[in-house]
């Protein structure tokens, strides 16, 4: 059994859990804006599944393989040097701003809505983290500046 073949495969199911986290950011709507207006907390409950699928769905796209791009705009940003460190740095900051946030917010909230999302954002970060592992495999992988010796 090819278990880089598996875990390629795997990584498919971020889709689903995408689509998950996008019903999710549409549920509270479809209910209504007078069910909205008297319970408002259904949008943050709702926003916390969100972040949460995210986070998972992110996870899984981390397995790919990361010998191939998914799209031409991926090629041209991991091909080139700079442009490849500039998405870097960009998601770095993303992680450790979500990680914070999150953090911050699950010891501050105390038992309140907030706390709930906060548990989501750290999913999300740590979903995102490990998508930065992958995103630094394929910048080295494809950065046309430098030759991989096998």
């Amino acid at each position: 059994m090819n278990f880089k073949a598996f875990f390629n495969y795997l990584s498919y199911l971020q889709y689903p859990l995408m689509l998950i986290a996008t019903y999710f950011a549409f549920s509270p709507y479809l209910s209504g804006w007078e069910h909205l207006k008297q319970h408002p907390e259904v949008i943050f409950e709702s926003l916390n599944q969100v972040l949460i699928f995210m986070g998972l769905g992110t996870s899984f796209s981390s397995l790919q393989d990361t010998t191939k791009t998914q799209n031409n705009f991926s090629k041209k940003v991991w091909e080139n040097p700079t442009k490849g460190k500039i998405t870097l740095l960009i998601m770095c900051i993303m992680i450790l701003t979500f990680l914070t946030t999150g953090l911050i917010g699950y010891f501050k909230a105390g038992d309140s809505v907030l706390k709930d999302l906060s548990v989501g954002i750290i999913v999300l970060s740590l979903g995102l983290l490990g998508f930065l592992k992958t995103a630094i495999e394929m910048f080295e992988y494809h950065r046309k500046d430098k030759v991989i010796i096998s």
